[in-house]
């Protein structure tokens, strides 16, 4: 039975595991380039994942089974978005194991930071997701989220188009 639970500093270098995992299997379909290593290899490390696991404004809770993590989500508590919908926090990150997808896992994580969302007087969140990543678009829209608008998310010296979404908390799924 999966388990939902704050993360803690021990948790780190399983949050970055799983980071590039989920990262690199859903963004690098084609091969895996040296650019996109580098990003990587440089973003999801468990330094990273400390750093944010002592930092007061994000919240991290995991989902965990009988032999360890299979997902996270990040709650950005003082994030800023540049659609003026983005007036909560920030879902930051959502990440499962792709062979734990379908098991109501998203959703038990997206039910704790909503929960923390709420605790913290918050009463919406919003997330960007990469405009091709249509299971992810579909989940959002499944989970009351509403699509309202674009923004351009930049890794190096490119950009790539996310769609924002919004889910006010005082909305049922």
């Amino acid at each position: 039975m999966p388990e939902i639970k704050a993360a803690t500093l021990d948790d780190a270098p399983v949050l970055a595991a799983i980071g590039a995992e989920v990262w690199t299997g859903t963004y690098q379909r084609d091969g895996v380039s040296p650019f996109f290593a580098e990003y990587v290899l440089s973003t999801f490390t468990s330094a990273n994942m400390h750093a944010l696991l002592n930092d007061e404004n994000e919240q991290l809770f995991v989902c965990a089974l009988q032999d360890g993590l299979v997902g996270y989500i990040r709650l950005s508590l003082n994030s800023k978005g540049e659609h003026p919908d983005c007036t909560g926090p920030e879902i930051a990150t959502l990440y499962v194991q792709p062979r734990h997808h379908g098991k109501g896992i998203g959703a038990k994580l997206l039910n704790a930071a909503y929960s923390s969302a709420l605790e913290h007087g918050r009463r919406s969140v919003w997330l960007t997701t990469n405009s091709e990543n249509e299971p992810a678009i579909g989940f959002y829209k499944n989970q009351s989220f509403a699509h309202v608008g674009e923004m351009e998310y930049p890794i190096g010296d490119r950009t790539y188009t996310n769609h924002v979404f919004v889910r006010k908390l005082d909305e049922q799924p």
